[in-house]
């Protein structure tokens, strides 16, 4: 997957958060301020203050005037995987984030997949954004047209497993095979023997399944029936702590409990931190913010329910079965072997690398126009 970028780099917090009512209040709060309340609030950077002009981004609809003389209506928040397995709602304002990538929004479709260089594999269907590893999308255009697969692979490996591959055979390849190199960059073999390579689609396509999550349309991972998480207690004050019983294998949430939680769902760690206890401490975090001083002292990244929101509750079942099912693959993952690859020479000498330079940087024409800073259109 020639093509890579890093995420987008968001420069103030506020614009992100786990629920769209939070941002849209904290737009309302934005708007509502004036002078040096309002510069405080915006939470100014080199890159962006409330008197920085910007284009809108591709598929969005915002103001791109300068936020200081035209704030506009707020934007829809749209999806985003802002930590590995959180996904948030983000702001699509290109005037409040300081490195957006349009590029990769240029490509944010119903079709599209991003594969995020972690520790293992990690796929989504949302924008990553934030402190994540670079980012490669599965297309390289909208509507999946073109595959960000180096050229001539796909037909040379169809030739070899004797059938069609697909873009998305090669991304779960990836997910089961590959690993990380003495750099830091995937070391993904190919195997030699068909067998080998229908083995590692079944497992990648497993673990692709419970990544997405349904969010293209498919159906949401499920645990088999005795192993699926429910609520058996509701939230109804708002939790200090998420606390894990390994023995009743019951994960709780102040007064709210559910089970069962398997205690591989609860180990699953995802940049050396549990995933659950990240997912909950991004959800708490806007009470830390406020500390003593109340939200105004505090800025727009105090703003937040004052209530836990049930759809919380509902995502974080979702979550502990993705965490559940990824955590039973992983010593498959582990134990597969990819068996004899093919040779750096015999894909040199097919064409397949090195790359061509095109195929590293993101298309560079479409077929709609983008509006540019002051309403004027961008060329592309």
């Amino acid at each position: 997957m020639p093509w890579a970028v890093r995420p987008p780099r968001l420069g103030r917090d506020w614009v992100a958060a786990p629920d769209p009512a939070t941002l849209r209040s904290r737009w309302t709060a934005l708007v509502a301020a004036e002078g040096a309340e309002r510069e405080r609030l915006f939470r100014p950077a080199r890159g962006r203050t409330p008197a920085t002009g910007a284009a809108a981004l591709p598929g969005q609809r915002s103001e791109t005037a300068p936020f200081a003389v035209a704030p506009g209506s707020c934007p829809q928040p749209v999806r985003i995987l802002r930590a590995p397995f959180d996904e948030q709602w983000l702001l699509p304002d290109q005037r409040l984030i300081d490195a957006a990538r349009p590029e990769l929004w240029r490509v944010r479709d119903d079709r599209q997949l991003f594969l995020v260089e972690a520790t293992e594999p990690l796929v989504t269907a949302h924008l990553p954004v934030g402190r994540l590893g670079r980012v490669r999308p599965l297309h390289r255009r909208p509507g999946g047209t073109e595959p960000n697969i180096a050229p001539g692979l796909p037909a040379l490996l169809g030739e070899r497993y004797g059938g069609r591959v697909g873009p998305e055979d090669v991304l779960c390849w990836i997910l089961a095979a590959a690993r990380p190199g003495p750099r830091g960059a995937y070391e993904v073999p190919l195997a030699a023997d068909p067998e080998r390579w229908r083995a590692g689609l079944e497992l990648g396509h497993r673990l692709l399944a419970a990544q997405v999550r349904g969010a293209r349309g498919g159906d949401a991972p499920r645990l088999p029936g005795g192993r699926r998480p429910y609520v058996r207690s509701a939230v109804t004050t708002w939790p200090g702590a998420l606390a894990y019983d390994p023995e009743a294998e019951t994960l709780s949430l102040g007064n709210g409990s559910i089970s069962p939680v398997p205690a591989g769902a609860w180990e699953y760690e995802a940049q050396g931190t549990r995933a659950l206890e990240t997912w909950f401490d991004a959800r708490t975090a806007h009470r830390a913010a406020a500390g003593t001083e109340g939200p105004e002292a505090a800025g727009l990244e105090a703003l937040g329910p004052a209530e836990w929101p049930q759809a919380w509750t509902s995502e974080l079942l979702s979550l502990v079965t993705t965490l559940a099912l990824l955590a039973d693959l992983a010593p498959l993952r582990a134990a597969f072997e990819p068996g004899p690859s093919l040779s750096m020479d015999a894909l040199t000498a097919a064409g397949v690398l090195p790359p061509p330079r095109w195929a590293r940087r993101p298309a560079s024409v479409l077929d709609h126009r983008e509006e540019g800073p002051g309403g004027q259109f961008a060329l592309l």
